[in-house]
């Protein structure tokens, strides 16, 4: 194996050309608690450009908080929290015989340098991540996954679909439950109605014209067109739980057709992420609010059973060579795909 590798390295916040495409980064070293993983794909996400251009910065200067998790970003940083690969070395105190597993890396860290953490950490954003060939992680945070799914079809799963089914177990989704999810045809989007009709809700995708019949064939009962009025189309108390990926200007809507006791679960705000709350509706109604980021322990446990089952489908948009990662990221931010965009790192 070579000691050297090629990926992209982010050199700073700003626009395309902070990302930095080399051929001579070290490959990396499982520590003692690790393994490491040959990268055969690795899934594009809104993470991946929000901490390129520096948006989870609240202050001037973005170089002290537009990490991920409100601090400084340790640059250069590979990104690329959603992997796909295969073991070929382990750290001195893993099992030799996991060495040709195939594994899906839970982006969501609980586990550096063998310690459990006390707030998790974001693969690809306080540690390096996927868009390399080559990549670590602690032993714990790689799950071995048994699937006819293609690597590529699998890098698909990890980001998106952990933290679609991480709102639904913390909004406690059941069965018969009306299911409102924001930002459908999004890669947590449309993970989020598959995973919400594996657990038998009804659910109700809202989305573009153009993209409704494929979200109506994923599994949606209902689509809403993108701007309309949601109590107009659906009625107030209509829903028992609200997926939201998008925020924005139309938000007090989706707490006027929350029925009492409601749920509202978040974990994005493409459409912007400041909003205008009545807080008589909040207390009125008894509605519960759930900020969704660090993953539930079961969470991806329970995501690996449901894909290794095929209770869940891969939905992959387009793909791209890891050297295409430019051209990758245009097509994500310009979101004319369903699904997710995958990038091929290396040939298995």
């Amino acid at each position: 194996m070579s000691t050297v590798m090629t990926g992209v390295q982010l050199i700073g916040h700003g626009e395309l050309d902070q990302l930095d495409i080399r051929n001579d980064i070290p490959v990396p070293a499982p520590k003692a608690d690790e393994v490491l993983i040959k990268v055969s794909a690795a899934g594009v996400n809104n993470t991946d450009i929000n901490t390129r251009i520096g948006w989870y910065s609240k202050g001037d200067n973005d170089s002290e908080d537009a990490g991920w998790a409100g601090n400084a970003l340790k640059l250069p940083r590979i990104q690329g929290a959603d992997v796909c690969g295969h073991i070929v070395a382990v750290g001195s105190n893993v099992d030799a015989n996991r060495i040709g597993e195939r594994v899906l890396i839970d982006p969501c860290l609980r586990y550096v340098d063998g310690q459990r953490l006390e707030h998790f950490w974001y693969f690809g954003s306080e540690c390096d991540g996927g868009f390399a060939e080559y990549t670590t992680v602690d032993a714990r945070q790689a799950y071995s996954v048994n699937s006819s799914y293609t690597d590529t079809d699998l890098a698909s799963f990890p980001c998106s679909y952990s933290t679609a089914e991480n709102m639904l177990t913390r909004a406690n989704v059941a069965a018969g439950d009306v299911v409102l999810v924001t930002g459908a045809s999004g890669g947590v989007g449309s993970a989020a109605i598959q995973l919400a009709k594996a657990r038998g809700a009804i659910v109700i995708a809202v989305t573009s014209e153009s993209k409704a019949a494929t979200l109506l064939e994923i599994g949606a009962d209902k689509t809403v067109s993108r701007g309309q009025n949601l109590v107009e189309a659906l009625g107030k108390n209509s829903v028992n739980v609200v997926i939201d990926l998008v925020a924005g200007p139309q938000w007090p809507e989706l707490l006027d057709v929350m029925a009492p006791k409601g749920r509202y679960a978040v974990s994005g705000a493409i459409g912007g992420p400041m909003v205008e709350l009545d807080v008589r509706t909040l207390y009125l109604k008894d509605l519960s609010f759930f900020g969704c980021t660090g993953l539930e322990d079961e969470v991806f446990p329970n995501l690996i059973s449901r894909i290794e089952a095929e209770e869940i489908k891969p939905l992959v948009g387009k793909t791209f060579e890891l050297a295409e990662i430019k051209q990758a990221q245009i097509e994500f931010v310009e979101k004319n795909h369903i699904g997710k965009i995958v990038l091929n790192v290396s040939a298995n």
